[in-house]
Parts: structure tokens; C-alpha cells; sequence
């Protein structure tokens, strides 16, 4: 009988797995192939090896684009192998490795290519990929935020949408993601983190410092719009499928999604990751809309903002910012990305 936690994985996060970059016959190839959760990482870092393994010989024949793909494939896989994988901190460990790597040797192959930028905080290291699309800048960029366990390395295909239409991308580890999950906690201020992100995104050559806009996924739609909340920089914003109160349907996440929030919480039991899951809401931040996540219940997530933040009628940035925060505008729908760049550059979207 098939471990009911891969059935759970397979169920909820199959059409995630397919969308950033998972090709459909290797999804159902790898899980077929997996009866106990504790085969998982395992599965999926030997269909990673085989994508890198062509990747490194397409770089040495010179084909450099070919090589890049496999590349950028490899990390995806290698990604999804430690997916929620929090009971085996080693295996995870090792896979994460391998994805940084495969992706970083991708960056200068893809198309167009990316930088590796590191951001000091708190003692720590945010890292972040940075993509410029073609045509002279400088670039309005747009920040790409994961949620509780997705991370940069998945973010290519999401990337992609916005170079396209000229958008720069930025896609970044926070506290408690990839990179930073071994040293830093989730937590639920993001506009601190936050800031120091967009105090190094201002500072890149050929970006526009005054059209930046936010993108955040899942738990990443919940740091998105707080990071906007309280960071005037943020000139456009979009929260997909984000929770206005992590905590709220607790009771009805899925037995990963609650383990994995434990380990990156850095909490020491369930009852303590309870406590510090109600701590992630936009209570006084945000309005009400609407969104659905399989990751976790959509009922209390209605209320995160569907239009101008309560308290906050038209004008500019600057209008009553010594009575409240500026808060821009923020959407809990996918914007189109000729929608977000009419945003970045001030028209109506």
C-alpha cells in the first residue's frame, strides 16, 4: 500500500510540480515508482542526476542552450526532492546542494541568462537570482517571493512570464527558504527582510528603482503584501493564493505542510509552530479577497486585499504618510504581466 503522505503529495501538488518545470512523464514515472515517503528524495534525485548528467555533457559538446535547459531542469527535480522532505534533515540537505549548483551553472546558458546576488541580514545570507530581459534599461523588476517551501530554483518558468514582456526578475530566499532555511526562521515581518531586498535590488545596474513591484506565492502571498504594507518602494504588488492569517486554519493544513512549517519556524514542538503560525497575518495591513491554495483551507483568506487597503482613498504615495504607512494597491488575483508593468509604470492596470 502506498504511504499515504505520497499519495497526499502527489494529490495536492502534482499540477505545482508540472507547471515550474516537471516534465508530466517523469512526474508519473518518479511517483509511480515511490510506495513510502521515505523513498521520495531519493526518486526524485535520481531523475534530477539523469537531467544533469546530459546538462554537463551539452556544456562540454558546446551546446550551451541545450546544456542550460537540462541544467535549470535538474535543479526543478532536485528542488522537489527535498519538497517538505523535513524528517531527513541530511537527505534534504544534499538535494538542496545539488539544486543550488545545478542552478548556478545553468544561470549563464539560459536565455536570457542570471546573476547570482547575495544579500547580507541578520548575520545570514539571502540569496537571490537576478534575470534582466533583452533591450537597453534601466528595467522595472519584479521580486518573486516563495512561500513555505518552494524556493528560487522553482521560480524559472514564473520568471520567464515577466521577461518576456520586459520585466526584470529578482528571485529571492527569505528567512526560513532555500538558502537561508538553515539559519534563519520564518517570521512574520517581512517588511524588515524585505527592505534589505529592496535596498540591494536599488542599488543593481540597469534596474529602475522606481518600478518595483512584488510577486508572491502561497505563504509568499502572505510576505508579499506584507512587505508591501509597509515598504513604499513597492509600487505594485500581487499575492497569489497568499493567507491573511497563516494560523487561522491550522487544523486543516496538511500533515507536511504543518511538519515542514515546524522545522523552518524553528519551532521545538506542534503546539509552539501553532503559536508562531497565528503570529503571520495582514490583520491592519490589508482588506479582503479571495484565493484558494491546496496547501491550506481558503475560507479566512477572503479578506486580504481585493482592492485599496480600508483607511486609504486614491492619491499618491505621499498622501497622509504621516498618519499611516503607505500601502499600495494590492491584488489577491494574478495580474497579467502587460497589467503589472502598466502598474510599474504608473497607468491603471
Amino acid at each position: 500500500m502506498t504511504d499515504r503522505r505520497v499519495t497526499m503529495a502527489i494529490e495536492h501538488w502534482a499540477a505545482r510540480f508540472v507547471a515550474n518545470g516537471v516534465d508530466p512523464a517523469d512526474f508519473a514515472r518518479v511517483t509511480a515508482g515511490i510506495a513510502s515517503w521515505d523513498g521520495w528524495c531519493a526518486a526524485w534525485c535520481a531523475a534530477a542526476a539523469q537531467h544533469e548528467a546530459l546538462g554537463r555533457q551539452a556544456v562540454d559538446d558546446g551546446r550551451l542552450l541545450s546544456g542550460g535547459g537540462h541544467l535549470g531542469q535538474a535543479a526543478v527535480y532536485y528542488h522537489f526532492a527535498k519538497f517538505l522532505f523535513v524528517q531527513d534533515l541530511a537527505q534534504l540537505r544534499q538535494a538542496h546542494g545539488a539544486a543550488v549548483r545545478c542552478l548556478n551553472d545553468a544561470l549563464p546558458h539560459l536565455r536570457p541568462p542570471g546573476e547570482r546576488v547575495e544579500i547580507p541580514f541578520d548575520g545570514a545570507v539571502l540569496a537571490a537570482i537576478l534575470r534582466r530581459p533583452a533591450g537597453p534599461g534601466p528595467h522595472p523588476v519584479v521580486v518573486l517571493i516563495p512561500g513555505l517551501d518552494s524556493a528560487k530554483e522553482e521560480f524559472r518558468a514564473t520568471e520567464q512570464l515577466f521577461l518576456d514582456r520586459g520585466l526584470a526578475t529578482f528571485s529571492v530566499d527569505g528567512p526560513g527558504q532555500g538558502e537561508a532555511e538553515y539559519d534563519l526562521a520564518i517570521r512574520p515581518d517581512w517588511e524588515v527582510p524585505g527592505a534589505a531586498i529592496l535596498d540591494a535590488v536599488s542599488a543593481l545596474p540597469g534596474l529602475d528603482p522606481g518600478r518595483i513591484g512584488v510577486w508572491g506565492v502561497s505563504l509568499g502571498g502572505y510576505y508579499a503584501p506584507r512587505l508591501a504594507s509597509g515598504d513604499r518602494r513597492a509600487r505594485a504588488c500581487i499575492a497569489l493564493s497568499g493567507p491573511f492569517s497563516f494560523g487561522e486554519g491550522w487544523d486543516q493544513l496538511p500533515e507536511l505542510t504543518r511538519e515542514a512549517f515546524r522545522v523552518r519556524s524553528k519551532s521545538a514542538d506542534a503546539d509552539e509552530a501553532r503559536l508562531r503560525a497565528r503570529e503571520l497575518t495582514l490583520a491592519g495591513r490589508a482588506g479582503h479577497g479571495s484565493a484558494a491554495d491546496r496547501g491550506r483551507p481558503p475560507g479566512p483568506d477572503r479578506r486580504l486585499a481585493a482592492g485599496r487597503p480600508a483607511g486609504r482613498r486614491g492619491g499618491g504615495p505621499g498622501r497622509a504618510a504621516a498618519a499611516r504607512p503607505w500601502r499600495p494597491r494590492l491584488r489577491q488575483r494574478v495580474l497579467p504581466a502587460p497589467a503589472l508593468q502598466r502598474r510599474l509604470d504608473g497607468e491603471a492596470a
